[in-house]
């Protein structure tokens, strides 16, 4: 019994040795993977991390502007308008030269006060004096062919009276006479027209006003298209007025006057004008005109509102808001100053429309 005792021992061990490395290697095998399986799960986080920061990125880059919306709201009916304009000159004639030649010299600066009749430039024209002096010597010649075939058909009418001549020959002597009279005709037409054109060398103000505008200098080629340089500038251009003459003692403001109150638009109404130059004072004008139709793109009614400006504290180009005081009940609009923007001023007028 003991020896089968003894003889056992060595198997037995050998098999605890076996079992234990089996063991080892199990948790071994789940040590690495626990690792693995950490190393995944870690992985996976990072990238789901990097995923969600590129889509929050993205998604604030793509995003709309976050916007306050606000609801109009009706309140007490307005009993004055006021509407946006622009001034402008009551006249205003750009001036063109008439005749090419350089210029000799120039007398009116821009804000140069002129009458009308005034010189403003004076244009040189060497060939074209040379055309007019042709052309009177072409008229003279003209008039004296012209007599010399008077005289030849007088004188054949009273041969023919004597029987000196015949019909034929006196009635070439009349038809001679009458080519020469219309070659006297076209010749005095053509230095009419030369003279005419010498006359526009002296450039002169077509009205009172103010001068805006001088596209030319001394020595400047101008022909009948305009100036061809800007100056102070120096910029090409064949399509530039020598001058432009404004008329500033009356100045004009177009409206646009929404289709509610266009029965308040009536010829001879009061308008008072505010610019921003010239903070809490007014200016008063008149309706004097409307376009008597509404714009179907706008639903508004043009109308013109002159102002008198003696004292030329106004200035065309500048912008106003014009006043017009309204009879009619038509409802105000209430929104918040931020809302009244230019871009929504077309929306807001198509509610009150609908409104209405």
């Amino acid at each position: 019994m003991s020896e089968r005792t003894e003889s056992q021992v060595p198997g037995s061990t050998s098999r605890n040795r076996t079992a234990g490395a089996s063991r080892g290697t199990v948790v071994t095998l789940a040590i690495i993977a626990v690792l693995v399986a950490g190393f995944v799960a870690v992985a996976g986080i990072l990238q789901r991390k990097h995923t969600n920061a590129a889509l929050e990125k993205y998604t604030t880059a793509t995003a709309a502007p976050p916007v306050a919306l606000v609801e109009p709201k009706l309140g007490t009916s307005a009993s004055e308008i006021v509407l946006p304009g622009n001034i402008q000159a009551y006249s205003l004639a750009p001036i063109y030269a008439r005749t090419t030649g350089y210029v000799k010299a120039w007398y009116r600066d821009i804000g140069a006060r002129v009458r009308k009749g005034e010189l403003l430039a004076l244009i040189e024209t060497p060939e074209l004096d040379q055309q007019l002096a042709q052309a009177r010597a072409d008229l003279a010649s003209a008039q004296s062919n012209a007599a010399l075939a008077r005289v030849t058909a007088d004188r054949y009418q009273g041969l023919l009276k004597q029987n000196a001549v015949s019909q034929q020959d006196t009635d070439n002597a009349n038809a001679q006479l009458q080519a020469r009279n219309s070659e006297v005709t076209s010749a005095e037409a053509n230095v009419r027209r030369l003279q005419e054109l010498v006359s526009f060398e002296r450039v002169t103000a077509p009205f009172d006003g103010v001068v805006t505008a001088r596209n030319l200098d001394l020595g400047q080629l101008v022909t009948s298209a305009g100036s061809t340089t800007t100056a102070g500038a120096g910029i090409i251009s064949g399509s530039k007025p020598m001058f432009e003459i404004s008329a500033v003692q009356k100045l004009r403001v177009y409206i646009s006057v929404p289709q509610v109150y266009a029965p308040d638009a009536k010829t001879g109404a009061v308008a008072t004008l505010t610019l921003p130059q010239y903070p809490g004072k007014t200016f008063k004008g008149k309706l004097m005109r409307t376009s008597d139709a509404v714009d179907p793109a706008t639903r508004t009614l043009l109308a013109e509102v002159e102002i008198e400006n003696r004292t030329g504290e106004l200035l065309p180009g500048s912008y106003t808001q014009v006043h017009l005081n309204v009879s009619s009940g038509a409802p105000a609009l209430v929104i918040p100053v931020s809302a009244a923007r230019p871009a929504h001023i077309a929306t807001i007028l198509r509610f009150m429309t609908a409104i209405n």
